[in-house]
């Protein structure tokens, strides 16, 4: 039997038909692999519930935390929660399906390059991965200036929050808390759906598109809490960068029109622990 694996992948999309004909052969090398789903799986409820369902009959453990996409409210879904509500939600569906969340205990990864506690993170934006050269304003008006614009702007409702970057600071604070409060001498797997380093967005086609990528105060975060991996998406660009000793790992999948342009060059699950080979 083959030792366990921490597999990943994230940006699934199953709106589209030739995604959920992936989703639908992504499968464990083992029997005991865990899998983190690290958000956008897709817009409407029902088609979140359908591909966590399917992964969490395939996997020993699925771990998931939202992206921006899962807490869009769209015309077309009929679960009309917003903001918050809509997130716990989706925690709830979670919760039923066996499926650890960022609101659950961290769970413990036993097996190969472990002890290590698996961390799912939800913290949002606050925009501050803007050009420093720009005010908030500034930036914002560039973006629409450009058309560039993320759809946010248009689709995900922070209720009760006033903004995203209220409700960042919001879970910023409980999250750091609960970071906090692991043992100190036992490292990390921190996986949210966005980056926490500004340093991957160097790469980004549209640099403007930054500042609704994650927030600077997440900066430390790979060096205060050991992490030994980060686990991300949201990007859409597959691939390892490493951080003062730190494996940071973009696990996208991404919309069919990028595959017909550059493939699909690091499969569907991204190995996390053991640590691949290089």
């Amino acid at each position: 039997m083959p030792a366990p694996q921490l597999l990943a992948t994230s940006d699934l999309h199953v709106a589209y038909p030739q995604n959920r004909e992936r989703v639908e052969q992504l499968r464990p090398r083992g029997d005991d692999d865990w899998l983190i789903v690290a958000g956008d799986v897709g817009e409407l409820a029902a088609d979140i519930e359908w591909t966590l369902t399917l992964l969490s009959k395939r996997f020993a453990r699925v771990i998931w935390v939202p992206g921006n996409h899962e807490l869009w409210t769209t015309r077309d879904d009929p679960v009309r929660l917003r903001g918050e509500a809509r997130y716990r939600y989706l925690v709830d569906m979670c919760r039923r399906l066996g499926i650890t969340t960022p609101e659950d205990d961290y769970p413990l990864w036993s097996g190969p390059d472990g002890p290590a506690y698996i961390a799912p993170l939800f913290v949002l934006y606050d925009y501050s991965f803007r050009d420093p050269a720009l005010s908030r304003e500034q930036a914002m008006a560039l973006a629409h200036e450009t058309g560039i614009v993320c759809s946010d702007e248009f689709l995900l409702d922070t209720a009760p929050y006033p903004s995203a970057a209220e409700w960042c600071a919001a879970r910023l604070v409980e999250t750091e808390r609960r970071l906090a409060a692991l043992p100190g001498d036992v490292p990390t797997v921190l996986v949210n759906h966005f980056p926490l380093t500004r340093q991957p967005l160097s790469i980004l086609r549209y640099p403007v598109f930054a500042q609704w990528c994650g927030t600077q105060r997440t900066a430390d975060w790979h060096r205060r809490f050991r992490a030994t991996v980060v686990v991300y998406g949201h990007l859409h660009i597959p691939f390892t960068t490493w951080q003062d000793g730190v494996r940071f790992e973009e696990v996208s999948v991404g919309y069919p029109r990028e595959h017909r342009v550059r493939g699909i060059t690091r499969g569907l699950l991204r190995q996390i622990l053991p640590a691949p080979v290089q």
